[in-house]
């Protein structure tokens, strides 16, 4: 954590303060409060209860010392009439004719605007979106981004990028090599980043300036000139900032900003790619919800790092310990935040986290929610069993997430499984976070599941229901030699098999369907199927534990979309989720 304890130091004090909206508070001495607004106030004994709700500055007026003021609203955003189902979607999986080898923003909203007006979904759950590194290898995980802020610009559907019908000619080869890769259901991302940059390199050299790109670099001010001076010192060094030279590992350094004025064109060229994934982005938006997915963390060598270097914890990561489905616990390889370092910053890097999150957002899924209690830090070098708990201060935490969830209005889903501390889903449940109940883990029947909550069948780290189904996922697993607990996945076979009234020659179908008439009967606000579970997949997006043994991230679904939305079984599995939610009126 940088702190000597040997010499007796300790951690310096931040200076942070968290109200609730309508409270007040005693003052030492006279002071000086700046509103978010740059409305100045004098204040003398006590704050005023009805401050806004925001982050505001408290200086004495006797000294320098400001304080971080944050009024908070208390809860998140969660409407009391809320109930809906949607599908649970890994974007890079849905291909149709016109994806050049994954899934894109245009099939998101194709398949979007399909499942709202002819299935009556409610919200579409989404993977994780974040930039990786810019150069090859492509990273595949979409938990292991270089940033949080920015997105994947593979994600692009490159004809709808202005400009390029008066490319076209320049780009039919790439457009005609991308769609081949569609005949390999294993996903290449190193083949499409090189065809997809070449073809938008193309219609770069056409850009002649937008209005609302201006506006767009402007809105995104610093965070979004460190990330594109990131992305070509990346290019530049073929890879992340701990490989650099020294004089370029700080951002703050005066090498960086040489590099950044001989290199403008190419920071424009990254920040019109994150111009036009906003405005795609957007546009799937409008046609339904959107629940994005936000990483406990990010890549070390990545962008994000970069920038926030002196508030990560040093040779550690975060993971899990061990658990019932996951014998050797977890590692992630993410470095987490020193607690002291981020509050002595305001939190400032999460508010921009939270924030990018719900940009065109109708709701946010914050994987591994116990990361806002504590987080499980393992030493480099060691295992997981080597680890330990490192505590963070909640209340303000949840204090800010409850700003963004409610100026966003944007519903919030913990992501708590796994190893859970007694006390902090009923701490989340009084902020208005829906906890995450899966068929799979709950020993209690979906009647008894608690209102406020999204639950599922299962998440992209678990076995498919076919998968668990005909055994496939136990064999996978065991041929992978991940040493798993066969007597328990056997077990939720078997609760699955009396619960849903199944026989054990019941096909995998049948199983599905079943698996979901049993979801539906959930009090829950939100459910959610997966495409991979309606299409009846045994293979489960990914498998913990690997990483070269097998395609992780990298499967796509075995039909294009264009087959997918005349699936009758599909339809089947939807019906049975609309029934349940009544008319499946949108809501956020």
């Amino acid at each position: 954590m940088g702190v000597d304890t040997e010499a007796g130091a300790v951690p310096p004090a931040a200076c942070v303060r968290v109200l609730r909206a309508g409270q007040t508070q005693r003052l030492v001495r006279p002071s000086e409060l700046t509103l978010e607004d740059g409305t100045v106030l004098r204040v003398n004994r006590h704050l005023p209860s009805d401050l806004p709700i925001g982050y505001h500055t408290l200086r004495a007026l006797d000294g320098n010392s400001a304080v971080c003021l944050i009024v908070s609203p208390g809860r998140c955003h969660l409407p009391e009439n809320l109930k809906a189902w949607g599908w649970a979607l890994q974007l890079y999986a849905l291909r149709s004719g016109q994806s050049w080898g994954m899934g894109d923003l245009a099939d998101l909203r194709t398949f979007a605007r399909w499942s709202g007006r002819e299935l009556g979904a409610g919200f579409i759950l989404l993977n994780p979106i974040g930039a990786p590194l810019p150069v090859m290898p492509q990273e595949a995980s979409p938990y292991f981004p270089s940033s949080r802020l920015y997105r994947n610009p593979l994600y692009l559907r490159v004809e709808e990028v202005p400009g390029a019908a008066e490319a076209r000619v320049a780009l039919d080869k790439l457009a005609v090599a991308g769609r081949a890769l569609n005949g390999d259901r294993i996903i290449c991302r190193d083949a499409i980043f090189r065809l997809k940059m070449a073809a938008l390199e193309k219609i770069w050299t056409r850009f002649r300036g937008n209005p609302a790109f201006d506006r767009f670099r402007a809105e995104q001010g610093k965070p979004l000139d460190q990330f594109v001076t990131f992305c070509v010192l990346a290019e530049h060094h073929d890879g992340g900032w701990r490989r650099w030279p020294a004089r370029f590992r700080r951002p703050d350094s005066a090498a960086v900003r040489q590099f950044a004025a001989e290199h403008e064109r190419r920071l424009r060229f990254h920040q019109w790619l994150q111009w036009l994934l906003d405005e795609q982005l957007a546009r799937a938006s409008k046609e339904l919800p959107l629940m994005l997915d936000l990483p406990i963390g990010v890549d070390p060598t990545g962008a994000d790092a970069w920038a926030w270097q002196d508030m990560l914890a040093q040779r550690v990561t975060v993971g899990a310990p061990p658990d019932e489905y996951n014998t050797l616990g977890q590692n992630w390889g993410l470095p987490p935040f020193v607690p002291h370092k981020l509050r002595a910053a305001a939190y400032e890097p999460f508010r921009q986290t939270i924030r990018a999150a719900l940009r065109h957002a109708g709701g946010l899924r914050i994987d591994h929610v116990m990361g806002l209690f504590r987080l499980f830090w393992i030493p480099h070098g060691g295992q997981p069993r080597d680890g330990t708990y490192v505590r963070y201060l909640t209340a303000e935490l949840l204090a800010l997430l409850a700003i963004e969830s409610q100026r966003a209005k944007a519903v919030i889903v913990g992501e708590d499984l796994g190893t859970v501390e007694k006390g902090v889903r009923s701490r989340l449940h009084r902020h208005g976070i829906l906890s995450y109940r899966l068929l799979w883990f709950e020993k209690q029947p979906p009647e008894h599941y608690p209102p406020q909550a999204l639950a599922a069948v299962t998440t992209h780290d678990l076995f498919t229901i076919a998968g668990l189904w005909t055994g496939r996922d136990l064999e996978t697993q065991e041929q992978l030699g991940l040493h798993p607990n066969v007597p328990a996945t056997l077990a939720i076979r078997r609760r699955l098999r009396r619960s849903a009234g199944l026989s054990d020659s019941a096909s995998p179908r049948e199983a599905v369907l079943r698996a979901h008439r049993l979801l539906a009967r959930a009090p829950c606000k939100l459910l959610t199927a997966t495409l991979d579970d309606a299409l009846a997949i045994e293979e489960r997006p990914n498998t913990p534990g690997t990483k070269t043994r097998w395609p992780n991230w990298s499967i796509a679904l075995p039909q294009p979309l264009e087959v997918i939305k005349r699936d009758q079984f599909l339809r089947k599995v939807a019906k049975v989720m609309l029934n349940r939610t009544g008319s499946g009126q949108r809501r956020r």
